[in-house]
């Protein structure tokens, strides 16, 4: 019997793709005259958001592309934050595809599994897709198939020492809340 979660993190390379898809969707919705907007992650504008996600990619590229992850956080360069988001997705899924066999990665000098690394930054990734639509003011929800292996994925990578500092405490939710609503709430972000 598999372990719940297990799955999940057995398709990691799989679940980042789908996640980088659903958030390229997202990019598609933001034009300059939004960056400035608030968002739900606290106190980020939308423009503080995409070069956070634009760091979590550079993050996910590195570790396809050299094995390891450089900590050091490089400033945003000049141009258009959402192209270069795009061309920064593309050149991830590009990377990701070209590993053969997929196995460690080094965080910081910590060896994390590539079924680890590339899960937790599926769960990054979707959420903050869903983050700049919000901030775009459209409703778009994570397809369910995806938020529900999140979902199961979400309690491994967000934590009790992560609240509230890098996500809000968990909110209700209904019973009959779909799966993408209640990783939202788990993750403190009002639908």
């Amino acid at each position: 019997m598999i372990e719940e979660g297990a799955a999940a993190l057995i398709g990691g390379i799989g679940l980042l793709e789908r996640a980088v898809n659903y958030t390229l969707g997202s990019l598609h919705l933001v034009c300059t005259r939004q960056l400035p907007r608030p968002t739900p992650c606290g106190d980020w504008t939308l423009r503080e958001l995409l070069a956070h996600l634009d760091d979590s990619l550079l993050a996910l590229y590195e570790a396809a592309d050299l094995g390891h992850v450089a900590l050091d956080v490089p400033e945003a360069g000049p141009g258009d934050p959402v192209t270069a988001l795009k061309d920064r997705a593309c050149q991830l899924l590009a990377a990701w595809a070209a590993v053969e066999t997929p196995g460690s990665v080094s965080v910081g000098g910590n060896p994390l599994t590539t079924s680890i690394l590339t899960s937790a930054g599926a769960v990054e990734l979707a959420v903050h897709g869903w983050d700049v639509a919000r901030a775009c003011g459209h409703d778009r929800p994570l397809p369910e198939p995806l938020a529900e292996e999140l979902l199961e994925l979400a309690p491994f990578f967000v934590t009790d020492d992560d609240r509230p500092r890098r996500f809000g405490p968990p909110l209700a939710v209904s019973l009959r809340a779909c799966a993408s609503e209640r990783l939202l709430a788990f993750t403190g972000r009002h639908t």
